[in-house]
This record gives C-alpha cells, sequence and structure tokens, in this order.
C-alpha cells in the first residue's frame, strides 16, 4: 500500500519537492554552522590573534563543496518550479529565497577569504621586499573590505577589527617606502626659517644626494622603480612628488635663475655611492644672467634628476581598473613648470629685453635658445606637446620692447621730475639740442617733406625781397633752467628717435608714452615740489624758465619728427602744441603767485611805519628809515637770487612790479596825509631820496650782460609811477609859486602825474592857510 502511494506522490512531483526542502533546510543549517564557524576563527585571527589558518583553509574546502551542492539543487529546483509553476509558486519562491541568501553569504565569505588571502601574500611580500606585489596586494584586500562594508547585515565587530588590521598593515608599508625613499633622496639644507628668496649664501649649503648603490641581487633602478610604483598604486607619489618639487624649485632651479654667480657642481661619491649635486660661486659682472645660461643650468638639472631618478620602467603587470601611467618626469612638470615659467619670465627674460630698437635682431639668439630648451624638455617629458606662455613671451618680442621701453622712460622721466631742481644750466639763444641720428626717410616722406616746402615757399613769397627777421627772434633768451629738465627734454628727443625706427604698433607707443612724460611733469612738479616753490623765489623763477622753456621746444617737437613716423602719426596725429598754452599758464601761475608773496612781505616791512607822520620825533624816524632799508635789501637780495636766472626782460618787469608796489605804497601814505611840518618834509623827503637813489640798483646788469645795460636803467620803463615818485619828491621841497608853474594850469609834469584833488591835499598839509595858499588852490583846477 505504501508503495504505491509513495509512486503516485513521486510521479506527481510532490515526494521530490519534500525531499528538497529537507535538504535546503539542512543544507541552510550547515550554512549557518559554516558562517559562525568562519566569523569566529575571523574573530580568533584579527581580534584575539590566534594561529587558526589550518581550519580557515579547511572552511574554504568545505565553502567550495557547499556552493557546488548549491549549484546543483538551484538547478533542480528551477527544473521543478518550470514543470509546475501554478501548483508550487509559494514554496519554490521560498526555496529560492533561502538559496539567494545562501549565495549571498557564501560571497561574503568568499570576500573575506580574499581579504584573508591578501593579507597573507601582503605580508609575505613586503618581508621579501617585493613592494608593489605587496602594494597590490593591499590593495586588492581594501578592495575586498569595501564589498564587506557595503554588506549592511555583516558582523560591525568583524568589520572594524578587519578596517583596523588594514590600517596597520598599509601604514607600515607606506612608513617603509618612506624610508626607502628617504635613503634613495637625500637633502642637505642650511637649516635657516624659510624666506621668500634665499640669499647666496644660504644657497651654497644646499646640496642633493641621489643613491647611485646597487644592493646584492638588484639593480637601483629596479629599486626605485619599485618603490616609486607602489607609491603610485598607495596613492601617495603625488604627496611625495609635490613635497620634492617644492624643495627643487626652492633651494635649486630658482636661485639658478635669480643669482648669475651660482653655478652647478655634479660629483660622483664613489665611497657613498651617490651622485651629488652643490653649488658653486664664481665671479660675474652680471647683475642678471642671461636666458641661455639659465636654460643649461635648468636642463642639468631636470636631465641628472631624469637620468637617477625618474627615468625607471614600471612592472609590466597592472592592477585591474587601474588609470594609465603618466611619466614621472611629466609629473613633476605639471607641478612645477607654472612657476618656473613665471620665475624664468619675472627674473630674467624681462631683463633680456632690448632697451634699443637695433639691438632686436641679437634677440634673435634668445628665441632660438628658448626653443631649444623647450625641445629638451620634451624629449625628457618634463613638458607635453604644447605651447608655453615662456616661449610666446620670448617670441613677443617687439610688444616686450616697447612695453619696456616705455616703462623705462616714464620711469626715468619720473626720477628727474622728483630730482632736486636748483642744479641749473645756462640757456642762451644759441643753444640747442643735439638730435639723435635717424634713419633716411623714405621717397614718401620725403614727397610730403617737398609738398610742405612749395607751400611754405608759397605763403612766404611776397617776404623776399622785404628785411629778414634777425635768427634769434624766435629763440629762447638767455637764462636759466634746471639740469633735470633739460634732461627731460633730450630723453622726449631720443624716445621720438626711436620710435622713427621702430615698428608702427611700437612706434605709436612711444610717441605717446612721450606726451604722457609731459601729463606727468604737468601734474608731478607742481605737486612734488609745492612747499619749496612755494618759498623759494629761485625755484619759482627756475620752474618758470623750465615750463617756458618745455613750452619753445613742445611748439616745433612734434613737426621735427613728422615725416619719420608711420600712419597715423605722419598725417597729422605728432604734435605737441596742444600742451604749450597748458606749460606756459602753469610756469606763469606759479610765479605771479610767488610775485603775490613778495609783495605781501614788502607791505608788511613797511606795515611798521606809522603814514609817515610825526618823524619829527627820532624814534619814528628811526623806524620809517629802517623799513625802507628793509625794503631796499629785501629787493637787493631778491634780485640776487633771480638775476642770473630769468631772462632779462621777465626779471626787470619783475622786479619794476615790486619795486612800483613799493613807492606806491609810500606815495599814497604821504598823499593822505593832512598835515605835513617843515621837519617831517624833510625827512620823509630823505627817506624818499633813499628810495631813489637805491631802487635803481636792483636793475644794475651782469658783467656779461652789459649789452642789455640800456634797457635795464630805463627805471620808468618797468616802474609805471616812478616819475610821481620823484614828482612827489619835487613837492615836498618845493615853493608855492614852483608848486604852481609845474602845474601849468593842468600842462605840467605835476598835472602828469597826480590829479588836482591830490595836489590841493599836499598842499593843504605841506603849507599854512594864508592867502598865498588859497589863491594857489584857486590856481590848481
Amino acid at each position: 500500500m505504501s508503495s504505491f502511494v509513495t509512486e503516485i506522490l513521486a510521479n506527481s512531483g510532490k515526494l521530490e519537492k519534500e525531499d528538497l526542502s529537507t535538504k535546503i533546510g539542512k543544507l541552510s543549517q550547515r550554512v549557518d554552522e559554516i558562517k559562525d564557524e568562519v566569523c569566529e576563527m575571523i574573530n580568533k585571527k584579527y581580534e584575539e590573534f590566534l594561529p587558526t589558518l589550518n581550519t580557515a583553509e579547511e572552511l574554504v574546502v568545505q565553502v567550495h563543496g557547499l556552493t557546488e551542492e548549491i549549484d546543483l539543487l538551484k538547478s533542480r529546483v528551477e527544473t521543478e518550479v518550470q514543470r509546475d509553476v501554478r501548483t508550487a509558486i509559494t514554496e519554490f519562491s521560498e526555496l529560492k529565497r533561502q538559496l539567494e541568501r545562501n549565495t549571498i553569504l557564501l560571497r561574503v565569505l568568499k570576500q573575506l577569504q580574499v581579504f584573508d588571502s591578501g593579507v597573507e601574500k601582503f605580508q609575505n611580500a613586503f618581508q621579501a621586499k617585493d613592494y608593489v606585489e605587496a602594494a597590490r596586494h593591499i590593495e586588492k584586500a581594501e578592495k575586498s573590505l569595501k564589498v564587506l562594508r557595503s554588506r549592511q547585515d555583516f558582523e560591525p565587530k568583524i568589520l572594524k577589527s578587519l578596517h583596523t588590521e588594514l590600517v596597520v598593515q598599509k601604514q607600515n608599508i607606506i612608513y617603509h617606502l618612506g624610508q626607502e625613499w628617504e635613503k634613495l633622496v637625500v637633502w642637505k639644507l642650511s637649516g635657516q626659517k624659510e624666506t621668500a628668496n634665499l640669499d647666496v649664501e644660504t644657497v651654497l649649503k644646499t646640496e642633493l644626494h641621489l643613491c647611485t648603490a646597487v644592493p646584492k641581487g638588484e639593480e637601483t633602478g629596479s629599486l626605485i622603480a619599485s618603490v616609486l610604483e607602489a607609491f603610485t598604486i598607495l596613492g601617495q607619489l603625488n604627496t611625495r612628488l609635490r613635497f620634492f618639487s617644492h624643495l627643487l624649485l626652492k633651494y635649486i632651479l630658482k636661485p639658478l635663475i635669480l643669482y648669475p654667480v651660482l653655478h652647478l657642481n655634479i660629483m660622483e661619491d664613489q665611497e657613498t655611492q651617490t651622485s651629488v649635486l652643490q653649488f658653486e660661486k664664481m665671479l660675474s659682472s652680471q647683475e642678471h644672467p642671461s636666458p641661455p645660461e639659465v636654460y643649461i643650468k635648468v636642463m642639468t638639472v631636470l636631465e641628472h634628476l631624469h637620468k637617477h631618478l625618474f627615468d625607471v620602467p614600471f612592472s609590466d603587470s597592472e592592477v585591474e581598473d587601474r588609470k594609465p601611467k603618466v611619466a614621472l618626469t611629466e609629473a613633476l612638470g605639471d607641478m612645477i613648470w607654472e612657476e618656473l615659467s613665471d620665475c624664468i619670465i619675472r627674473d630674467c627674460l624681462v631683463y633680456s629685453i632690448p632697451t634699443n630698437s637695433n639691438q632686436l635682431e641679437k634677440y634673435e639668439v634668445v628665441i632660438k635658445a628658448t626653443e631649444d630648451f623647450e625641445k629638451a624638455l620634451k624629449n625628457i617629458h618634463f613638458l607635453k606637446n604644447d605651447a608655453t606662455a615662456l616661449l610666446k613671451y620670448a617670441r613677443n618680442v617687439n610688444t616686450h620692447f616697447a612695453s619696456k621701453k616705455c616703462q623705462d622712460v616714464v620711469v626715468a622721466a619720473r626720477n628727474l621730475m622728483t630730482s632736486e631742481m636748483h642744479n641749473t644750466v645756462k640757456i642762451t639763444p644759441e643753444s640747442k639740442i643735439t638730435l639723435p641720428k635717424m634713419s633716411t626717410p623714405s621717397s614718401g616722406d620725403k614727397l610730403k617733406a617737398a609738398k610742405v616746402a612749395q607751400i611754405q615757399c608759397a605763403e612766404t613769397g611776397s617776404l623776399e625781397n622785404e628785411k629778414q627777421v634777425s635768427q634769434y627772434t624766435f629763440s629762447m633768451p638767455a637764462c636759466r633752467i634746471s639740469e633735470t629738465v633739460h634732461k627731460l627734454m633730450e630723453l622726449a628727443y631720443q624716445t621720438l628717435s626711436e620710435a622713427t625706427s621702430s615698428n608702427t604698433q611700437c612706434a605709436v607707443q612711444l610717441f605717446y608714452t612721450t606726451r604722457n612724460i609731459f601729463h606727468l611733469f604737468y601734474d608731478v612738479v607742481p605737486t612734488y615740489h609745492k612747499e619749496n616753490l612755494q618759498k623759494l623765489p629761485q625755484l619759482t623763477a627756475i620752474h618758470h624758465n623750465n615750463c617756458m622753456y618745455i613750452a619753445h621746444h613742445l611748439l616745433t617737437l612734434g613737426h621735427q619728427f613728422r615725416y619719420k613716423l608711420p600712419p597715423p602719426l605722419c598725417d597729422g596725429a605728432a604734435t605737441f602744441v596742444d600742451l604749450v598754452q597748458s606749460f606756459r599758464r602753469l610756469g606763469t601761475e606759479c610765479f605771479l603767485a610767488q610775485m603775490r608773496t613778495q609783495k605781501a612781505e614788502l607791505l608788511e616791512r613797511l606795515s611798521s611805519v606809522k603814514n609817515f607822520s610825526n618823524l619829527d620825533e627820532e624814534d619814528n624816524y628811526m623806524v620809517a628809515n629802517k623799513a625802507v632799508r628793509q625794503v631796499i635789501h629785501h629787493l637787493k637780495r631778491l634780485g640776487k637770487v633771480w638775476q642770473d636766472v630769468l631772462p632779462v626782460t621777465i626779471y626787470c618787469k619783475a622786479m619794476g612790479t615790486l619795486l612800483n608796489t613799493t613807492i606806491m605804497e609810500i606815495a599814497n601814505r604821504v598823499t593822505a596825509l593832512e598835515d605835513i611840518s617843515t621837519e617831517d618834509g624833510d625827512r620823509i623827503y630823505s627817506l624818499c631820496k633813499i628810495m631813489v637813489e637805491e631802487g635803481p640798483q636792483i636793475f644794475t646788469p651782469l658783467a656779461e650782460e652789459n649789452k642789455n645795460k640800456t634797457y635795464q636803467e630805463e627805471v620808468p620803463l618797468y616802474v609805471p609811477k616812478w616819475m610821481k615818485f620823484k614828482e612827489l619828491m619835487i613837492v615836498l621841497q618845493a615853493s608855492l609859486q614852483e608848486l604852481v608853474d609845474r602845474w601849468a594850469d593842468g600842462k605840467g609834469p605835476l598835472a602828469t602825474e597826480f590829479s588836482s584833488t591830490e595836489i590841493k591835499s599836499l598842499i593843504r598839509a605841506l603849507f599854512q592857510n594864508t592867502e598865498r595858499r588859497a589863491a594857489a588852490l584857486n590856481r590848481i583846477k
């Protein structure tokens, strides 16, 4: 009976399902047991440090056996499910979930096996100093740990133990690799604190030792390659290279660029089996090294490093999913090239830019040296095959030449403007600025010049038979100007001359730089020397002459160079005439301000005299006499300061104006008196006589200016109220009849200088009220 039922159940498939369920249940129970044993083994190995290697291997064999049984059962279950899906879908789904769970657990166990195997192999390779294999095994173990961490239901305590073990082993190999690196690359520095730029003496103490010793059974190159490749696998190469590149740039490459006295000395030390790179100091008259010399020095260092350190082959075996390798020299170049090229440009190439257009052809040597330098860097893979800022800078020499030339011109001009003004040079009508030699004008320039000459001849043709003007008509009058301003004008002429032999862009830039020089003078000099210009009359006069001298040259400066400059300058843009009026006004306003200051000082000295009254008292007379003599002394002292500086006509006008102010002040005060006694009149006359006798002495010419004596002795020409003052003196000593005669019914010399009201006031003050005075007053109308 039972065999019959069994047969029916077997045919229906239910008995087989029950057998599978039983087996799967037992299998799941067995998987859980193995998991517990594995966890216990891992816990003992990494937490309690017990030797359980044999047990782990037996477990691995059992795991493989169970895996095969699971795969077989899985295929049978899937067959049964397909045969009878509708009737047993719930049962088979449960069975499948159990199988998937068991599969995941087995994968976890496999990752534990990979981790354990990686750590074991790492230790073996590390002990054998096979750093590349050790790094790869530790990397595999690290990947296995990442997979285990992704399982959220995995035992956290075990994960912590595995992580601790991995960190310890990884830091161990990194430390030992660092020790090996420090044996291969040894820096000997001065020990001083870090500063931006090291001095020569500090740099001379710097040495770089590269190990060339060959350990037993291996080559030095293979050891370097092993260390560097292990650093790469562990992600530590950039950190090491960055620190190395910082020291290389600061203590070796930059000093070679900065100091021309430093030279490289590479020695092979056979005793220590090392290659030593050090500096030595040699005599050099150069302030900055030339670019070819710098390129040779830098290339020597980089080739030495490439040969002994970075030109090492990595092993052919690759770690899974590894990125393509980058040459070590190229990685170093990526880190330091930008800063290195900036240093070469800033501290070397900038100073090699020519300061004269005639030297531009010689600069081709620098461009060729730069090209060869970059080509050599690409050969050792230090540079990628891309255009660099260094070569672009060298090739763009015309632009840099113009910029440097303009910068030098502006700096030189500003230095002249901020220098002392009191050092002067004598300017005469015969004085000329020697023009620099300029290139021969082209046929087009000659044609333009010829047309202009024809126009000028046509305009002046009517004057051919007339009297010719003097050759000095439009010349600068004799005076003194600052030596710095004379040099400034020479600088302007030299800059424009440089523009005539330069390309269009450079010529335009140089021309407008010359204009900027004069704009700079207009803004800088009055501000920088403001205090001295206010206090020192001599500097005011010199500044006045400087402005007039500049304005004088600006009238023709553009015209002299117009036809030698490229378009659009030769078409009328090359002019400075628009600046002339500004400079004349600048000099005039400054001098007029000084004149007002001097007038105020003169009037201040006369203010101590109380309207020239009561001079019959000795004290009052002494005060008045002292004030007048102080005025004369002040004028004479001012004359000594100005006479050899200002042009004769300007000097005479300025001194005449100040003398006129003085005598007018005295005349107005005397005229305003209501009562003048005979003794007061005599003493006022004596004071006026001092002014008349000593005043004209301020116009006494210098020995070399006797030819201007006639102009300087014509005092009334420069002192408008001189004759009025002399008439006042006559009035103080004249009788009533003499005054009436000199009035001559409003037609005499007295009437020319005084009004009737002034004369009547003086008569009333000088003479007592008598019939004769009344008659005289009636005759003055």
